[in-house]
């Protein structure tokens, strides 16, 4: 028992100082169980193998592919939009979104998603950011108390609950505790952020680069893009771009070559992009991208039947403003250097088509902008030249810095750009994965459901390859939870619970459940200040658990004091990854949790201390 103990205690130490990484000081922490011999290698790689863990990989790549495909900017965004200039809306909707996406996908997901939405909102409104983002943080952490699968903490008991031969807990049986969650957060944030947030200044950020948005916009491709779709009885049928030389005829430039793929189910549909290759044959049903002048355009489409599609949107999307999408082809500006060979050279010399695959869609010289007859365009020393071409070749640019600098970081904003065509198969399979796991007439357990969605999400395209989807697993939580689980067994087996739950019924147990359990909320709430919800969770269930067996009630209250606790902890910006996440963007310092998060922490703790009980009798 007291190696045990020392182990946790050290453990503690480390995960608090934070100079080493969590999963790292759990993985020492499962080894050292194992030298001593305090537990046997299965129950130690026991963890690995847990519900839990396998549960939560799913998960990631459930709300990777929800935010992948722009799905959950699509929803939020809608509904902010209801808010206008009221400063009182805007607070609420941003805790009702916010609270309500946390409850599917994980809270620093949704925080990342939420965060740019929000600034963006709060500058329309005229209004200070950091009114808004501290709530945003809490709130992503209040609702993800409304479902099973909303924070990990929630994972964890109900694990330790049906590990001890109890039923399991269900999808929502969670929602009752979660909304008074946010109810009380409401009635508690809106006027310490009014009293303590408002009058914080914000900074404005400073980005190296141009959004792929703004380079549209600043070199005018909006305003001079055309679709033109190739009929079945269309001229340019079969041919290929070099045969029909529409450049030298018509002084137009195909920019790329748009098709969707044989599949005629929505599930599986793919959109390609294709830059306008010499060798590329065209086809019925190809949608060709030019820029040029109107009148050039319509003679075009008249002369190879052609139809001019109005309005261009995306090819899933019927009528809207002339758009350029980024699935595959990217844009990116690259800056030509003082000593660079190219100065004096025209762009059809340089060859950027035949050495980098790459068009020159536009030169910006100092306040002018060039956008026609590019061809014949001398490069100058300080001249700006946006380039568009595949993902990969932009990448092969920024590695030959003799010549030019790529600005900004294209990579980035490419990674940035949403499968929106995705996004109803990625809301068909979330709402196939919950009904799967709310619905008990459904022979499918919720792991099984989380594993269906993930594969389903990999399979039907919401991710561009299976490499997208193994980065948004957050590995050093999946480590950092399968290294700790064994923990508690640790914690059984040496008789460890079973004498700190004593000290727990002994010192509390005679003033009744009532204070043995707000002893178990307030020490996981002390705890969580200091270590990562997750692994306090994981450390004080089972003496939760125990300690209600010992006072023969029902342990269920006891478990939801250890999961509210652990989730609602607002005192410290590093006491969850949504409260550091904000922390930056919103200027705040310690003292600024201090004033609004450790009331909120405690109102909190006292309400659930009673509204727990009524909800899950003892």
């Amino acid at each position: 028992m007291l190696t045990t103990l020392i182990i946790l205690v050290i453990a503690a130490i480390f995960f608090v100082n934070g100079r080493i990484r969590s999963d790292i000081v759990a993985l020492c922490s499962l080894v050292a169980l194992l030298i001593f011999q305090i537990l046997t290698p299965e129950e130690a790689l026991s963890g690995f193998s847990s519900s839990v863990v396998i549960m939560m990989i799913g998960l990631f790549v459930v709300g990777g592919a929800v935010f992948q495909t722009g799905l959950a900017k699509m929803i939020s965004s809608r509904i902010l939009k209801f808010a206008g200039t009221s400063e009182t809306k805007l607070f609420l909707l941003v805790i009702l979104v916010t609270s309500a996406i946390g409850a599917f996908v994980s809270n620093t997901g949704t925080v990342a998603l939420m965060l740019p939405i929000v600034v963006s909102l709060a500058a329309s409104a005229r209004m200070s950011q950091s009114r808004l983002l501290m709530p945003l943080a809490f709130a992503s952490s209040m609702g993800g108390m409304m479902t099973l699968i909303g924070t990990p903490p929630n994972l964890v008991i109900d694990e330790v609950l049906t590990s001890a031969g109890y039923d399991s807990l269900s999808f929502f049986s969670f929602l009752p505790v979660g909304l008074v969650c946010v109810a009380v957060g409401i009635l508690v944030l809106m006027p310490l952020s009014k009293l303590f947030l408002s009058k914080k200044g914000n900074k404005d950020n400073q980005h190296t680069g141009k959004s792929l948005q703004q380079l549209v916009s600043e070199y005018g491709l909006s305003t001079n893009l055309f679709r033109l779709q190739v009929k079945d009885d269309s001229g340019l049928l079969e041919k290929t771009v070099v045969e029909l030389d529409i450049r030298r005829k018509y002084g137009l430039n195909i920019l790329e070559v748009r098709r969707g793929d044989l599949s005629k189910h929505r599930f599986l549909k793919t959109i390609t992009q294709k830059l306008a290759e010499p060798g590329t044959t065209l086809q019925s049903g190809d949608i060709l991208y030019v820029t040029g002048e109107f009148q050039k355009v319509k003679q075009l489409s008249d002369d190879y039947s052609l139809t001019l599609l109005d309005g261009h949107a995306t090819e899933e999307t019927k009528g809207g403003d002339n758009s350029l999408d980024f699935y595959d082809i990217g844009i990116a500006e690259i800056l030509l250097m003082p000593t660079s060979n190219l100065i004096n050279r025209t762009v059809k010399e340089i060859g950027f088509r035949d050495k980098f695959n790459v068009n020159v869609l536009g030169i910006r010289r100092k306040k002018e902008y060039l956008l026609h007859d590019l061809g014949n365009e001398q490069a100058h020393n300080g001249d700006v030249l946006l380039v568009q071409g595949a993902w990969a070749d932009i990448a092969r640019l920024s590695k030959e810095e003799n010549d030019w600098v790529v600005l900004g970081q294209p990579l980035d904003e490419a990674a940035k750009v949403t499968l929106d065509y995705k996004a109803p198969v990625a809301a068909a399979i979330m709402l196939a994965m919950v009904v799967m796991m709310v619905f008990d007439f459904i022979p499918v357990a919720p792991v099984t459901a989380v594993m269906i969605a993930a594969l389903l999400m990999v399979l039907t395209g919401c991710f561009r390859n299976v490499e997208a989807a193994y980065k948004t697993i957050n590995w050093e939580s999946v480590v950092l939870i399968a290294a700790m689980l064994p923990m508690s067994q640790a914690l059984e087996k040496t008789g460890t619970s079973a004498y700190i739950s004593n000290v727990l019924v002994e010192g509390l147990g005679a003033y009744g459940p009532f204070a043995l359990m707000a002893g178990i909320y307030f020490t996981t709430s002390l705890l969580t200040m200091f270590i990562s919800n997750t692994a306090t969770a994981v450390l004080l269930a089972p003496i939760a658990l125990q300690s209600a067996v010992q006072m023969d009630v029902s342990p269920v209250p006891f478990l939801f004091a250890v999961a509210v606790g652990a989730s609602m902890c607002f005192a410290s910006p590093f006491s969850t990854p949504p409260n550091a996440l904000v922390m930056p963007a919103g200027q705040y310092t310690f003292v600024d949790y201090i004033k609004v998060g450790l009331p909120l922490q405690i109102v909190m703790g006292i309400v659930m201390i009673f509204v727990l009980p009524l909800l899950f009798p003892f």
